[in-house]
């Protein structure tokens, strides 16, 4: 690393070095958990032939049992495990070469495995044939004569071969798996460790030589800032002089303009009592407006109240007019009732059930004209409660007029108490003006001479903020030479 070398470029050196380690080690890990999920996949696809394996030696045992279950007892029922293992046994071959798509070795043994398959399939058809036609001694020949033995025995060779060729590559690419993840292990630990001894050597390195540059520099600030701070307190104090007779000059001329703003803000005070007065009684105006609105509102819903309770009251007068011909209906039912009762009667045994019928009916109408008598009087009671609503309604409408009139003399009151304070506050107003007037004079020649005290103080303000800042200047100097030397006083 070049001494020349700004920090800056110190340190983008030190991140570049640090990043492409970072960058290497990235790659790497990345490489080899590519090929560890590649091996991971190829062991997965080993073990799905072994399933299929599996699955097509056990597919055959159950058509085998089927065939034989059935040869024994005749009953279809066993023939189930042969069927569906008829329906499985193409998919599965037909998986287990398409798995095996890049192995010749296996695609051989599979063209060999599904000629089995077919041949078995066919001598367990012919039995299970030769058994549904009544053929059971023809079949158990078949079966005694171990030509299916021959072909179970063969399928099974094949098919231990098939399995023994994946179990072989299964066990190579568990141990590529391992290689592979150990070799990520120690390409992963070894580049780290290798990252971190570099960022501590270019560490150290930037920090030596930084300490240096700033050691150098620090003693130049602490000896400008104790140059700077001198002259600084030599300037602070000459305008702390300055400022200081300014200022006796200020207060006198302040004191003749003392007693003009006090009249000008004893007549402020006034008309701003003026306002407040005026803006009370506004308030008042505006708070018996919303009461007069509130009373408008009020006769309104008592009117739409007493619009309601007419219109109650006739729908209770049709009310009534319903109730009457119900009544007169229910006296009809039960004079026809009674006639009919007496028609039963007269006519013997034969109309007594019409006399129960027509008794029945009497009844019926007693209650109706019962409930309508009931109902009559409840309508009674809704007109004479709707009659003394409505009486009660009007005198409170007439009492709400009532209150909206004094609610319009109240606002008539407050508007004039409004008008008298607005001719106070104009009378203030010309009061506080002239005040203002008388006082002009005098502000003019404190202000120039507050011109004057100004400039004084912006010169001491700006001396003192000098000394100040050489201050300052100096502590951060001391502060930078014990971070950099810490042994220093």
């Amino acid at each position: 690393m070049n001494k020349n070398w700004t920090f800056g470029r110190k340190l983008a050196f030190g991140f570049a070095v640090s990043s492409t380690f970072l960058i290497a080690i990235g790659v790497a890990a990345y490489w080899s958990i590519y090929v560890l999920i590649a091996t991971a996949s190829s062991v997965t696809h080993t073990q799905k032939v072994l399933e299929h394996v599996t699955a097509l030696v056990s597919q055959m045992k159950d058509a085998e049992t089927g065939q034989r279950g059935y040869l024994l007892t005749g009953d279809p029922a066993y023939l189930e495990p042969f069927q569906a293992a008829a329906a499985g046994t193409p998919t599965v071959l037909a998986e287990m070469r398409s798995l095996t798509v890049d192995n010749p070795g296996q695609q051989a043994r599979i063209t060999q495995a599904e000629a089995l398959v077919t041949a078995k399939f066919n001598e367990l058809k012919r039995t299970i044939d030769l058994r549904k036609a009544g053929h059971a001694d023809e079949a158990m020949k078949i079966v005694l004569g171990g030509e299916g033995k021959k072909v179970m025995d063969s399928l099974r060779a094949v098919t231990e071969q098939i399995s023994r060729e994946e179990r072989d590559l299964l066990s190579k690419r568990e141990a590529d798996a391992d290689a592979t993840s150990s070799s990520a292990k120690m390409t992963i630990v070894g580049g780290t460790l290798l990252c971190l001894l570099f960022v501590i050597a270019a560490g150290f390195t930037i920090t030596r030589s930084l300490t240096d540059r700033l050691g150098m520099a620090v003693g130049h600030v602490q000896s400008s800032s104790a140059e700077l701070q001198a002259a600084a307190t030599q300037q602070a104090s000459g305008a702390r002089e300055q400022a200081s007779a300014m200022s006796e000059i200020s207060t006198t001329i302040s004191e003749l303009g003392v007693t003009s703003r006090q009249i000008a803000e004893s007549a402020q005070r006034v008309a701003q009592i003026a306002e407040q007065t005026a803006g009370a009684a506004r308030s008042g105006e505006g708070t018996v407006e919303r009461g007069q609105e509130s009373i408008a509102g009020i006769r309104r819903q008592t009117d739409l109240v007493v619009s309601h309770m007419l219109d109650l009251g006739r729908k209770s007068q049709e009310i009534g007019a319903v109730l009457d011909i119900v009544s007169e209906l229910a006296e009809q039912t039960n004079i026809l009732a009674i006639n009919a009762t007496i028609e039963a009667s007269g006519a013997g045994e034969a109309g007594r059930r019409f006399a129960v019928v027509a008794e029945e009916i009497r009844k019926l109408a007693d209650r109706v004209a019962a409930s309508t008598k009931g109902i009559r009087i409840q309508i009674d009671d809704v007109r004479g409660a709707v009659n003394t609503t409505v009486m009660a309604t009007e005198s409170g409408a007439k009492a709400v007029d009532l209150g909206a009139r004094q609610f319009a003399e109240v606002a008539l009151s407050f508007k004039q108490i409004s008008d008298l304070v607005s001719t106070t506050t104009e009378a203030v107003r010309e009061i506080e003006l002239s005040t203002k007037q008388q006082a002009t004079a005098a502000d003019q020649v404190r202000i120039a001479v507050s011109d004057v005290a100004q400039t004084t103080q912006e010169t001491e303000a700006s001396s003192t903020q000098t000394l100040q800042t050489a201050s300052q200047l100096a502590g951060l100097s001391m502060d930078l030479r014990r971070l950099v030397h810490p042994q220093a006083v």
